[in-house]
Formats: structure tokens, C-alpha cells, sequence
């Protein structure tokens, strides 16, 4: 059986790009793995079918073969379970800004069609411009940036113009159609710091408590928080499965 060979690397060196717990990172990394293992099992079957079918034995090619695309399903499961997770983990508000939106974690073919999707999706609520952190591409392959040149040849084909921002792990793109000479300053983002480089937000000490007007804005900000929680379930459920159809009926390299 003959194999696409589609480059599914994950950006950047840790899948949060945030300062998440050991817990959040565990369960990523488990759901990426399960899906390693059911890729193995896929490759397997194919191959002892295509074998089996050489021989003669079309029944037993096709049990295995029908085991095969079993172990497909999963792999794909699992590949979005890990998407879906990772993705609103590192969009959530509080670590992000409005105008950010963060692919660590992703995998190549993943980020290229979240990338489109958030561009039309900013576009119809008539936002400027977009910040897209694709990493630096240190811990891939030859330390090559993989994602970088996939998002550049979608904002060609938008007819988007866009640069790279003084966090070389970060593109600006302009929504407008208008012409980027120079891209601003790094946004602010919540909690302090620029996201891009994986700082660590800071906390509170212990002993302090803030002012009452200050409670206020928190309630304020979950209440908030809570309709862009929301905002992201429905983008995710818009466009992630879209990923998933397209890797429907190829063996992937992992």
C-alpha cells in the first residue's frame, strides 16, 4: 500500500508555550503517544497485508487490512483529542491576547488548516491583524522550522501580507490586505510578558490580597473568560475536524 509522506512535526520544543502544569503536559503527551502506537499497529496490518495479498490470500490481505484502517481510526482519535486539547489550552484567556493565537503543539498539517480557519474567522469580525506563534523550529528536524513556510505560503495565497517579528518564532500578519513594512512592537500579553518564548506569568505572593475594586474586575474577566471559553469550543468544533478528514485513508510518517 502506498504511503503519504506528510511531515506532522510538532512546533517548537514543548507543546505549551505557557507555564503549564506537569499534569496538562502528561496528558498531551499520552494522547500523542496512544496515537504513535495505533500509527505502528496501522503500518503493521498494511504491511503484512500487502504481503498477504502478494501471496495470494485476498481474504486474510483483506482482514488485515480492515484491522489496518480500525487502527487508523484510533490514531486519528487520539491525533484530535491532542489537537483539541492543546489548542485550547494555550489559547485560553489570560494566556493569550485577542490577537494571538498559539500552534505549539500542533502538527504541521494541524496548524496549516487552524491557521486558515482563524484568519477567515478574525477577518468576518472585521480584525486587523493577527499575531501567529509558529515557534522557532529548534527541536525539529535538522532545527528547521517546519510550520513558518506553510502559514507564509497561506497568507500568499490570501493575498495577506505579513513579517516576521522581532520573536523570529512570531508572524504579523496584516487582515486588511494592506502592506507590512515593519511590524509593530510585541503585544502585551495577559498577566505581563510576550508571549512567544514560553516566560512564565507572575504570580502573587501569599500574603497578598487584592483591592476590592480589583475583585470586581476579576469577576468581570471570568465572566469574560468564560464567553471566549466558549468562543473557542465553537471554533474547534468548526474547523479540527476538517484536519482529521484530510488525513483520512493515508498512513502518516510520525
Amino acid at each position: 500500500m502506498a504511503s503519504a509522506a506528510i511531515a506532522m512535526d510538532r512546533i517548537g520544543g514543548r507543546a505549551f508555550n505557557h507555564s503549564a502544569g506537569d499534569d496538562a503536559e502528561a496528558e498531551y503527551d499520552r494522547l500523542r503517544d496512544l496515537a504513535r502506537k495505533e500509527g505502528d499497529k496501522m503500518k503493521q496490518c498494511f504491511d503484512r497485508a500487502h504481503e498477504t495479498y502478494e501471496r495470494g490470500d485476498r481474504a486474510e490481505a483483506k482482514e488485515l487490512s480492515e484491522e489496518g484502517k480500525q487502527h487508523q481510526q484510533k490514531k486519528n482519535a487520539y491525533n484530535k483529542q491532542a489537537s483539541e486539547y492543546i489548542f485550547r489550552e494555550n489559547n485560553a484567556q489570560g494566556r493569550i491576547a485577542d490577537d494571538t493565537i498559539d500552534l505549539h503543539g500542533q502538527f504541521v498539517e494541524e496548524a496549516e488548516d487552524i491557521v486558515e480557519a482563524r484568519i477567515r474567522d478574525a477577518q468576518a469580525r472585521g480584525q486587523t491583524h493577527l499575531h501567529i506563534i509558529v515557534g522557532k523550529g529548534n527541536h525539529s528536524t535538522g532545527r528547521v522550522q517546519k510550520i513558518k513556510p506553510r502559514v507564509e505560503q497561506i497568507c500568499k495565497e490570501m493575498g495577506l501580507d505579513y513579517a516576521t517579528e522581532e520573536n523570529e518564532g512570531r508572524l504579523y500578519v496584516d487582515l486588511t490586505g494592506g502592506r507590512v513594512n515593519v511590524p509593530p512592537p510585541l503585544p502585551s500579553q495577559p498577566g505581563g510578558g510576550y508571549s512567544g518564548g514560553g516566560q512564565q506569568q507572575p504570580q502573587h505572593s501569599g500574603g497578598y490580597r487584592p483591592p476590592q475594586g480589583h475583585q470586581q474586575g476579576q469577576q468581570q474577566q471570568q465572566h469574560q473568560q468564560g464567553q471566549q471559553e466558549d468562543e473557542l469550543e465553537k471554533l474547534a468544533k468548526k474547523f479540527l475536524p476538517k484536519i482529521f478528514r484530510k488525513l483520512e485513508g493515508c498512513c502518516i510518517v510520525m
